[in-house]
């Protein structure tokens, strides 16, 4: 069993992003956070969840060292904004400095699975490490952004991550929704949305998309044929996920397997 499973009652079915994001602020208080890398879902989220419980709220994202500088800037808006405190979580340094020195500072655009082994290093393992700590996150994650993410439940238990409650309280809403929302309830939103991306990362591994192309085909460009996935999500499957564990192997000899 879950170690969350039976443990309290869930939302009512159909619930919407504020009866679901009350739910969860109300059964784990300081035991939920919200991981944001500050596109305009999360930001949303934010927003709504201030709304509810105000500045108590648990707020983390994940500082790659690859962030645009206009990604630093809309995190001191919202700290000013909504008087919320922001944890930046980091990959541990002793990991970084190791594929740093093994395979450079831009490994990701040399192969699928360097990239993917980057991810892991930077994004993934800071990401399972501040998990473990916690009953419950909230994403902002949406069934429209990508054809690999229209299964995704409102409220799920996460058993990639020690079976802790997974709340996506925006899974059903679509892009234009969420905009509509930032703009009703002036919510600040990310400066490159202006300058034509559709999906905010790193700094060497986002661009600006082409009218018509998908939100997310400005995630790591090169790359025409793989999942625009970083792991955070879902874990790359079959000789991907060996070839990645190969790479890990070398930066990480004697790691604590946090890896699927």
């Amino acid at each position: 069993m879950s170690l969350a499973q039976g443990r309290f009652t869930w939302p009512a079915r159909g619930a919407g992003a504020r009866e679901i994001l009350r739910w969860g602020i109300e059964e784990f208080g300081r035991g939920m956070a919200i991981c944001t890398s500050f596109q305009a879902t999360g930001s949303v989220i934010i927003d709504m969840a201030a709304k509810l419980a105000g500045p108590a709220i648990t707020v983390f994202s994940i500082d790659t060292g690859r962030l645009h500088e206009e990604t630093y800037r809309l995190i001191a808006a919202f700290r000013k904004r909504y008087g919320i405190v922001v944890e930046m979580v980091p990959p541990d340094a002793d990991e970084l400095g190791s594929m740093l020195t093994l395979f450079g500072p831009n490994l990701f655009y040399e192969t699928p699975a360097k990239r993917k082994a980057c991810c892991e290093i930077r994004k993934v393992r800071p990401l399972k490490r501040r998990l473990a700590t916690l009953e419950a996150w909230v994403t902002g994650l949406r069934r429209d952004q990508d054809r690999g993410r229209g299964g995704i439940e409102a409220v799920s238990i996460d058993e990639e991550h020690g079976g802790i409650v997974k709340l996506a309280p925006l899974a059903g809403w679509t892009q234009r929704q969420v905009l509509a929302y930032a703009s009703e309830h002036d919510v600040p939103l990310h400066p490159l949305y202006s300058m034509g991306y559709g999906s905010i990362g790193c700094q060497p591994c986002t661009r600006a998309i082409a009218p018509g192309e998908a939100s997310r085909a400005g995630r790591w460009w090169w790359e025409s044929d793989a999942d625009k996935e970083c792991g955070m999500h879902m874990s790359a499957g079959g000789r991907m996920r060996r070839d990645v564990d190969l790479l890990l192997e070398q930066v990480l000899p004697a790691r604590q397997p946090f890896a699927v």
